[in-house]
Order: structure tokens, then sequence, then C-alpha cells
């Protein structure tokens, strides 16, 4: 029946459509104006509109996010991941590599934690090799979505369903859900996606640069040298045969030898120990060769590379400087300051004297690497002014990182087989983060993403709104009636897509909570297996593609990769049909 209740509901739902497609307004507001409309009409209560602050699965989620942005800035991880992607330079090489990496792991590691570790590697990849990160985060939520839906333990909708199974009372003799009865789809939904991908969703990708990705990064273009040091892998090889060349972001001007200068473009020349090697780039790109390219060694830097903590910075030499008319080297940077000049850039002029011999002039812009007493040291400094953070070096002591890597997996483990809460073992590893002072109690809730929890608490919201009113039951069983004369095989249909639909624009949750009944009473009702019938509600509201909001992982990825609404309705609907005709095909071929 048609309550006023469910018109309002409906109003909501439209709207929310409407604003995400066309972009009226941001996501986090156009959740808070819908659900404000539900409040204001008395169909949520105020306690049921906040009830998601409690709700233990956002606060694992933003958790595993900021405990994935402290391991970022550890750069541990991209150590770990620089031997897997060593050879993927390319963007088809990179993302292919990507997603079936992504998919294998998150097939045996809960999707969620395994998308908060990648993205800032992700992010860091396409920085050094000049892509947007919009090409590829949808692809690694999607990998990471298909590689989960494998096994029981790949995401929580499976865990969620196999509970649900045990505990239902309409089909006694149902069996268990066992670890891989997901896998005859899983597996070849994989390669499904993969080829999908490559083949026609990367044309669909948007070339969008993100705030992240624009952060810090200036079109000042400096000059730097680098010396080739003892034992590189360099030495001996001609520059044409090194991947020199290929460093995204940054071109190799000369190379100077025993005070003789070669072009760099010659890429016959034999690379020797002790060469000096100038390079002219962008902010970032300088930034990232002074730890990424292990080849070489910025002589500027020094010891300060020993540093526990350090940044790249811009400075501009102020009108009345003491620095004016001095060289680099006379001014003292390290001693004085706690850093190191590693380019100055003045008005484009390539400037070929050596650094330390650089006479320094008002309005030049110095790149510099900062130490820890920089900022304190520089507080009262009229000698030149700050013009942004380029890029955060933390050192942190390896036997720290890796139990902060090994306690992440583990806490994962051990809620996978119900040993101990997965939140529990979170809060457990914030609080070793802090007592290893890898974070610090006023830094931490610096790393939380407040937007992103404000987004899932109201979509929660919603959810409860659809199932309090009853809205999503009239929805259900009206698509459900529909197919029932298509017989058991569109049945199987109708409940794929009644449970997606509602996973896209709810939440995967509450499209299990409301879908799981209904099929098992529409097998009971046409008399055959109920197996098929809980595995299409399992997949279809894992496997959401279609909106950001779909699933937790598209939601990660939605902000940091700039993305459209429309986005992932444009990548994501067909894959999402794919997934749709190859479940029902695979499991009707098994089952009835």
């Amino acid at each position: 029946m048609l309550t006023f209740d469910i018109i309002l509901v409906f109003i909501a739902i439209i709207f929310i459509l409407v604003s995400l497609y066309r972009e009226i307004f941001g996501p986090a507001f156009t959740f808070l104006l819908a659900i404000l409309f539900l409040g204001l009409f008395n169909v949520l209560s105020a306690g049921e509109i906040l009830a998601g602050l409690g709700n233990v699965q956002v606060a694992i989620i933003l958790l595993l996010l900021a405990l994935g942005d402290m391991i970022r800035k550890t750069a541990v991880i991209e150590r770990v991941f620089d031997r897997l992607f060593r050879s993927a330079r390319s963007y088809n090489g990179f993302l292919s590599r990507m997603m079936l990496i992504v998919a294998a792991f998150s097939s045996f590691l809960n999707n969620t934690p395994l998308v908060a570790i990648m993205m800032p590697y992700v992010h860091n990849w396409c920085k050094r090799n000049n892509y947007a990160s919009s090409k590829f985060l949808i692809p690694l939520s999607y990998a990471a979505i298909l590689g989960g839906s494998i096994t029981l333990i790949g995401t929580s909708t499976n865990l969620i369903v196999a509970g649900m199974v045990a505990e239902q009372k309409i089909i006694p003799d149902l069996r268990p859900v066992q670890m891989f009865d997901f896998i005859y789809v899983g597996i070849p939904m994989v390669f499904v996606g993969f080829f999908y991908i490559l083949l026609i969703g990367k044309k669909l990708l948007p070339d969008r640069k993100s705030e992240s990705d624009e952060n810090g990064v200036r079109t000042r273009t400096y000059f730097i040298e680098a010396r080739v040091r003892s034992g590189s892998y360099l030495i001996g090889e001609r520059v044409g045969k090194t991947n020199l060349r290929n460093l995204k972001g940054l071109l190799l001007v000369e190379i100077v030898r025993n005070g003789r200068t070669i072009d760099g473009s010659k890429t016959d020349t034999v690379i020797r120990e002790d060469d000096v090697l100038v390079f002219a780039g962008d902010t970032q790109k300088i930034a990232d060769l002074v730890e990424t390219e292990k080849g070489l060694v910025v002589s500027e830097v020094g010891m300060l590379s020993k540093a526990k903590k350090a940044e790249v910075v811009e400075l501009v030499v102020s009108q009345n400087s003491t620095l004016i008319g001095k060289e680099v080297q006379e001014v003292n940077f390290r001693a004085k300051y706690d850093a190191a000049v590693l380019a100055v850039h003045r008005n484009a002029e390539h400037i070929s004297t050596k650094i330390g011999n650089v006479e320094l002039r008002a309005g030049d812009v110095l790149l510099v690497y900062a130490g820890t007493a920089f900022n304190s040291r520089t507080q009262l400094s009229q000698d030149f002014y700050f013009i942004s953070r380029i890029k955060d070096y933390i050192k942190v002591e390896n036997y720290k990182v890796f139990t902060l890597l090994g306690g992440l997996v583990l806490a994962i483990i051990l809620s996978a087989f119900n040993i101990l809460n997965l939140f529990h073992g979170l809060l457990i590893l914030i609080v070793m983060a802090m007592t290893f002072k890898i974070t610090t109690p006023k830094d931490f809730p610096r790393s939380l993403d407040y937007n992103l929890a404000l987004i899932i608490v109201l979509s929660l919201a919603l959810g409860t709104a659809m199932v309090k009113t009853r809205a999503a039951e009239l929805i259900a069983d009206g698509i459900i009636s529909l197919f029932l004369p298509l017989g058991k095989v569109g049945v199987l249909f109708g409940v794929y897509l009644i449970t997606t639909v509602l996973a896209a624009y709810i939440t995967n949750k509450a499209a299990v909570g409301i879908i799981f009944p209904i099929a098992l009473t529409v097998a009971s009702n046409l008399s055959v297996s109920a197996t098929p019938f809980v595995l299409t509600v399992a997949y279809a509201s894992a496997a959401n593609f279609m909106t950001p909001i779909g699933y937790q992982t598209n939601l990660m990825v939605y902000g940091p990769g700039n993305y459209s609404f429309t986005d992932f309705f444009k990548i994501g609907t067909p894959l999402t049909v794919l997934y749709m005709v190859v479940t029902v095909t695979i499991l009707s071929l098994l089952y009835f």
C-alpha cells in the first residue's frame, strides 16, 4: 500500500539520484538535505538519523583509512609494492598488474583495508608517472570487489549472508555457506571484469586531477644535480638502456664528468660512478627523485636523509634578505637552518652553476630539503618567505612498521575467524602506533575522513527510512512478482536486479537484510534449491559498481579520484549487467 511516508521516501530518493547524477550538490550535502527533509516530516527521528554514528562498520572504515595513511607516511608500502610493480611503467602495464594483484589479495583479505593501504601507493605512482589518479582508483575499487567475491571471508556481505543462513527458519534443511562456495562465479568474474576494464572501462575513465594530485604541485621548473653513487645499478649502462630518460616529469639535461659537460640527450653515453646527472623538472618530481631513485644520491641532502622526519618546501628570498649576494654554500643552510638547498628557480633560467656556487638574488625560489629543526630555526627569520610544502618524509624503524603491518593482517585474520572483533583489533593498533610514536594523539584526528563518515551515516539513515516505511519491501515485492511468470531463472534475475539496485542506492547490508528473507521464500514456493538464491543475494549486494555509495571501497575512492556520480554509473552499469548475466547463468547450470 502506497502511504504518505513512502511517497516522501521516494521523493528523497529521486532528489538524491538527480542531485548526484547532475552534480547539483556534493554527496554529503545532498544526503544531508534528503535526510533533513525526511526528519522534518517525522519519517525519521533524530535518534534514527544519528544511529549510524554508533555503527561499528563506519568506525572500522575510518580507522582503516587512518591506518592506511600512517602506513603510507612510513613509505614501507611503496618499497613492498615497488617490488611487485617494478617493471610496470606504462598505463596498461600498471593497470593490469594492479587489478590482478589486488583481486588475488582481496580474496583472502578483507577488501576495505586492502584498498585503504593501496590507495596512497597508486596515488604516488600516478604522481611519479604523470597520470591522473582518476584513471586508476575506480579499477582499484572494482578489482577489490571482484576479488572479495571469490571466498566467504573476502567481503563483509558474504559473512553477513552466511550468518543469516545459519540463523534462518524458513528452510530448516538449508546447508551452511562454505568458504569456497563463491569461487564458481567469483573466479570467472575476476577475468571478465579485468578484460572489461582493460578493453572498455578504461576508455570511460575520466582523466581528472584530484585535489591531492594537484596539492603542492607547481609549474616552476628546477634543475637539480644527482650523483651516481658507488654500487649503483646505473654504472656501466648506456643512457638509452636505463630508465633515466623515462622518468615522467623529469628531463635528463646533461651529465657532468670531471668538469666536462655531456649532452643528456645522447643515448649512447655510458654512465660512470660519480657522474653528476642534471635533471629538469617541476617541484613534485624533484621531491620524488630525492627518495625514489635509488641509483642516485642528491649530495646536498647528505646526512639530513637520516633524519626521522623531513620535508621538501619552497621558499622565496625576500627583498631585504641578508642572503642576497651570498653563495648558497656560504650561507651554510645545514648548520644554520637544518636544511639543504636542492635547487634554485629564477624565472625559468637554467642556472648551470653548481648549486653551492649559486649567488642568491631577491625573488629566487628555493626548493629546500628541511630537517626537524627547520621550522623552529626559521620562525623569526625575515630572509625568506614560506610558499608551499611539497612532500613529507617520515622515517620509522623497520620493526615498528612491520609491527603495524603485521598487526593489521593479524587483526583481519582474527576477525575473519571470529576470535577478535575487527574494531577492537584496529583500536589496539592505533594505541600501538601512538605508543611507538608513529602518530600522535594530536595528528591522529587529522587523518580521519569526516566527510566520508557523514555520507555513510546519512546513507544508513536513508536505508532505515526505506525499511521503516516498507518502501523497500514494496519495491522488492513488485519486481519479484514481475519476474515470477518467467520461471526460476527469471526470478533469479529478478532477485539479482532488485538486490543490486537496493545495494546501489541504500547500502549493501540493508539490501541483504531486505531481500534475503524474500529470496528464501521465493525458493521455497518454487520448490527449488535455495542455495543459488542465497549466493545471488551475496553476489548482487557485494559486486556493486554502479554508484559510489553502493560499496564502501567505491565511497573510499570517490573523493580522492575526484569522480562524479555519473562516472560510476557509466563505467559500473555495464560491469553490473555482465556480473548479473554470468552469475545467473553459472548458478542456473549448477543448481537447476
